[in-house]
């Protein structure tokens, strides 16, 4: 099981991530942390965390997840953005949802604002239709998949002009050709980030 998580100038963010990583029910898994040319805080010293740094700046998130996926070759692979938390019985569902017939589970997600105050529950069964027609209501922190061929993310980049797409594309492309499975169980705590100026949901 491996759980990737990048990051970009969101030190203190990153660590309260990673924590709900590594506290998670399920031990048997390793985190990798592909910090985005920013530079990484102090981590906390675990066999189960790795971290690496690319070069530079890159600005694409579906490279910086992709550099995580090639770093492991973990059966199962879940996604942690740095500015997100899991609680500790997300994998632990994820995978127990996960059946000789899914290759792909995702759980509901709790939206929550900066000051902790909550918004709403994102829960809905998967509509593959209302995917396509932009109906955005799957996101990739709730996600857990079985490693195939096309496990891999998009290099689309991410500007102030364009909403962010890489995501979507993932989800859409993986569902076209394997089952997926929703779980309406909030498992995590997702941050309506202010700062974060691709953010498209808002309170």
């Amino acid at each position: 099981m491996a759980t990737v998580i990048p990051t970009y100038k969101r030190p203190d963010l990153l660590q309260r991530a990673v924590a709900s990583a590594l506290s998670q029910t399920v031990d048997d898994q390793i985190i990798i942390v592909v910090d985005d040319g920013g530079g990484l805080p102090k981590l906390p010293e675990d066999s189960r965390l790795r971290a690496v740094s690319l070069s530079h700046n890159t600005a694409i998130l579906g490279l910086v997840r992709n550099v995580g996926i090639s770093l492991t070759q973990s059966k199962y692979v879940a996604f942690l953005d740095d500015d997100n938390e899991w609680m500790p019985n997300h994998l632990e569902i994820a995978l127990e949802a996960l059946g000789r017939d899914v290759d792909m589970v995702y759980t509901a997600l709790q939206r929550h604002l900066p000051d902790g105050t909550l918004v709403d529950i994102l829960t809905r069964d998967f509509d593959r239709k209302a995917l396509a027609d932009d109906s955005n209501y799957l996101d990739i922190n709730a996600v857990l998949v079985r490693r195939r061929p096309s496990l891999h993310f998009s290099r689309i980049p991410r500007t102030k002009r364009t909403l962010p797409k890489e995501d979507w594309e993932f989800i859409y492309r993986f569902s076209r050709r394997h089952d997926v499975r929703h779980v309406p169980v909030p498992t995590v705590r997702y941050l309506i980030n202010e700062e974060s100026y691709y953010t498209e949901w808002s309170p």
